[in-house]
């Protein structure tokens, strides 16, 4: 795959045509989406896919079931409500997809990271066969009903649909923010430009060159809730170098802004964690390394406060960075398993 460029061209359609999703090429997708996923751990998950008239037509019903209790939807006639019914059952397939909730919070987020990664990577790979997607969370739709009907156990959490189909026209372009308007170094100079270290042997503006692709990441409505923290030639470095053991690395902060929606913020949460997925899809074409991993100390937040984190902000993830096809102190992680079962 040529990655900065599906990256960029991946488009959200909403409106899909009549062709069958063959469930083979479903599972063939999955598993190469979940094999692109490298990070710490064995995070756990699990994904549903409703491609029969049945199955999908059972999903619809029990999304509806409580949108249909608003008071704004009963004020709506019939045939609107009717026509919304048939346009999501004619989809032609649907995943959904279920992470496993942990005893303490880094591994429930090392779970959702890993769903929200998968869920990015079926889309750029399935946008190589000519598939759209439509990744879906609205609460609305997040009913009784609903919950039962794909079996979400006690200490599993919805993480959202992918509505899938094949299209005959994707919507055009809606420019991103480039990199450069959210990033903050923390080191010799204050510029990206100035940001070149004996020490680290990957300049900031390699960095940046790689992140101006990542941002081509899907959120909703384009908020771009990411922020981008370079670190290099100071105590902080040292002490990410301390735990990384790798003197020579670059190291990126991922920082999300929360949003007082929660939401919002989780919506945003798992657009921050396509970014980072982006990256190390991008990180491929290059002579480099990145090993991503999701430190304890990021949860404290008198520990956070050297690099800068605001009170309404939050590290996703520490991205380190260098040259050599492989982390010297890091094996490749196995992907996350993969279990996908039939609604």
């Amino acid at each position: 795959m040529n990655f900065p460029q599906t990256i960029k061209e991946r488009r959200t359609i909403r409106r899909f045509n009549t062709t069958p999703v063959a469930p083979e090429l479903v599972v063939s997708l999955m598993n190469n989406a979940a094999s692109l996923y490298e990070a710490e751990g064995t995070p756990r998950w699990r994904c549903l896919f409703a491609g029969t008239p049945e199955s999908r037509h059972r999903l619809v019903e029990s999304m509806m079931a409580k949108m249909k209790e608003s008071r704004f939807v009963k004020l709506m006639p019939t045939k609107m409500i009717d026509f919304f019914i048939k346009r999501v059952t004619d989809i032609p397939a649907h995943l959904i997809f279920i992470a496993e909730s942990a005893s303490d919070r880094r591994h429930s987020d090392e779970n959702y990271a890993a769903v929200c990664s998968v869920m990015q990577n079926f889309q750029l790979l399935g946008w190589e066969h000519g598939l759209g997607a439509l990744w879906d969370t609205d609460p609305m739709f997040q009913s009784e009903s609903f919950l039962a009907e794909i079996g979400l156990q006690e200490g599993e959490r919805f993480a959202g649909i992918l509505h899938i189909g094949y299209f005959d026209k994707a919507p055009r372009a809606r420019r991103r923010t480039p990199a450069e308007q959210k990033w903050t170094a923390i080191g010799e100079g204050g510029k990206a430009d100035g940001l070149q270290s004996e020490r680290v042997r990957i300049s900031a503006q390699s960095i940046l060159e790689v992140l101006n692709d990542a941002v081509w990441a899907p959120n909703d409505g384009l908020r771009e809730p990411w922020r981008f923290i370079y670190v290099t030639g100071s105590e902080a470095a040292a002490k990410l170098s301390d735990s990384s053991g790798n003197a020579s690395s670059a190291f990126l902060l991922i920082v999300a802004k929360q949003d007082a929606d929660p939401h919002k913020q989780e919506e945003d949460y798992a657009a921050v964690c396509c970014l980072i997925q982006n990256v190390q899809l991008l990180v491929k074409s290059r002579p480099w390394y990145v090993r991503r991993s999701i430190p304890n100390w990021i949860y404290d937040r008198d520990q956070c406060k050297p690099f800068g984190i605001l009170s309404e902000e939050r590290i996703v993830a520490l991205l380190e960075l260098g040259e050599n096809d492989r982390s010297p102190h890091s094996e490749p992680s196995p992907p996350p398993l993969l279990n996908i079962t039939h609604l």
